[in-house]
């Protein structure tokens, strides 16, 4: 530990890296840019080597302050984490649930306001995320997850397979033919989503047409597709166009009236949502009862679903 350099003229090195340049770091730190060039004289003095170089009136680093600098940045952030879990820990009464964007935005956020008010003394935190978080991460008690196969894990349940149904907002038929056929849906533009490469995409409007019998050959390649479902779901909100959107996600804004389902004409996604917790979650009573409010409201959701065939 002795031979490690000063602390400070790290941080500012960290600062000096991430933002390229020393009157820019001077200002994010709120110090002149002579005690930041000063730090830095003092760091590279501590290595015997050169960080930065000139490149005409800015500075940018070298090759080996590069190297240097990945590895500060990575320090300094395993030491944020360090300090958020801590924080996590002084505070015993939370619960962190982690959901894909989408399916947390539409499906449940909405709806745990009603569990939350049972404990008004929890702090919840919601996280919207792709990625699975990491095992060397924050604590993460809940996570709804989708996939083809059920989790190898003791701690999983799957919750739901949802399906995905065409919806439009009711001003798009305003003073038009009624919808009764599916390929009367080939006259409106078509939103699509897409989750490549995250996950296996939802069934496209091909697969959806050919399960009703209809012709594929009008539909146009390559427009209005969204990589996230609640953009193509606000969307057909805003008129712009018929989406096939998953059942979970626009049970809310069927009911509110926001959009309207013409043909009640399902088609089920290839995999499920799981819920996934951790080993020692149901330690505390609250994240008890939130594992069996939430497996409730999956049971819920997929007797919605079947009630759609």
């Amino acid at each position: 530990m002795d031979n490690l350099p000063p602390l400070r003229a790290l941080q500012i090195f960290d600062v000096v890296g991430r933002c390229g340049g020393i009157t820019e770091a001077a200002r994010r730190l709120g110090i002149s840019a002579g005690a930041v060039s000063q730090q830095m004289k003092l760091l590279e003095e501590s290595l015997g080597v050169g960080l930065t170089m000139k490149d005409g009136k800015r500075i940018r680093l070298t090759a080996v302050g590069e190297r240097y600098h990945r590895n500060c940045a990575a320090a300094f952030e395993s030491l944020q984490l360090g300090r958020a879990e801590v924080e996590l820990a002084k505070n015993t009464s939370n619960m962190r649930v982690s959901s894909l964007p989408s399916l947390m935005s539409k499906w449940l956020a909405p709806q745990i306001f009603g569990w939350q008010d049972q404990y008004p003394d929890v702090d919840l935190f919601l996280e919207a995320r792709h990625a699975e978080p990491a095992s060397d991460g924050y604590n993460i008690d809940f996570r709804i997850t989708y996939s083809d196969r059920v989790p190898d894990s003791r701690n999983a349940i799957e919750l739901f397979r949802d399906c995905i149904v065409p919806v439009c907002s009711p001003s798009l038929l305003k003073g038009r033919e009624p919808i009764t056929r599916p390929e009367q849906i080939l006259d409106y533009p078509l939103l699509s989503i897409d989750w490549l490469p995250s996950f296996a995409s939802p069934p496209s409007w091909r697969d959806w047409l050919t399960a009703q019998q209809v012709s594929c050959a009008k539909i146009p390649d390559g427009h209005r597709i969204f990589s996230l479902s609640s953009m193509a779901i606000q969307a057909a909100i805003e008129r712009r166009g018929f989406v096939l959107a998953q059942h979970s996600m626009v049970r809310a804004d069927l009911e509110s009236g926001h959009l309207i389902m013409p043909l009640v004409q399902p088609l089920f996604l290839l995999s499920s949502y799981y819920l996934v917790w951790s080993e020692s979650t149901l330690e505390k009573p609250w994240c008890r009862d939130f594992h069996r409010w939430l497996v409730a409201r999956g049971k819920e959701q997929h007797e919605m679903n079947q009630a759609l065939l």
